[in-house]
């Protein structure tokens, strides 16, 4: 049984955004039932898709990254979804690899990829 209100970030690099928009609209009845936030023009653009709340920090590269890692550490995030381009060298790449490495300190859920968040948000142990 899935627990209700989770607190579910969402991210995406330049390249991978249409990809997390097509993710969040494919599983819209699911993220409907909890708290999102994710950065800048991600959120933005989810939000302008879905009609999901979805609350927008800044830009990954402005800082989003780590507004997330900082949520992430007080403990007032359940899941990351973040679509990472693997094939692009990001400027924040500094920021990205902190907001990865938190995640794992505070032993939080993060998908990189489309396989890895539907099969968290399809699991019985979230």
């Amino acid at each position: 049984m899935h627990k209700e209100n989770l607190t579910i970030a969402l991210i995406a690099h330049d390249n991978k955004k249409d990809e997390i928009v097509a993710w969040a609209t494919k599983n819209a009845e699911f993220l409907k039932n909890h708290n999102l936030c994710g950065t800048g023009t991600t959120a933005k653009r989810i939000k302008e898709a879905t009609g999901l709340n979805v609350k927008g920090y800044l830009s990954g590269p402005l800082g989003g990254d780590q507004q997330i890692g900082a949520l992430l550490a007080q403990g007032e995030i359940d899941l990351v979804v973040f679509l990472c381009d693997p094939l692009t060298a990001q400027p924040h790449d500094p920021d990205v690899k902190a907001l990865l490495r938190i995640a794992n300190v505070y032993n939080i859920a993060i998908a990189t990829n489309v396989a890895t968040a539907d099969y968290i948000i399809t699991s019985n142990l979230i």
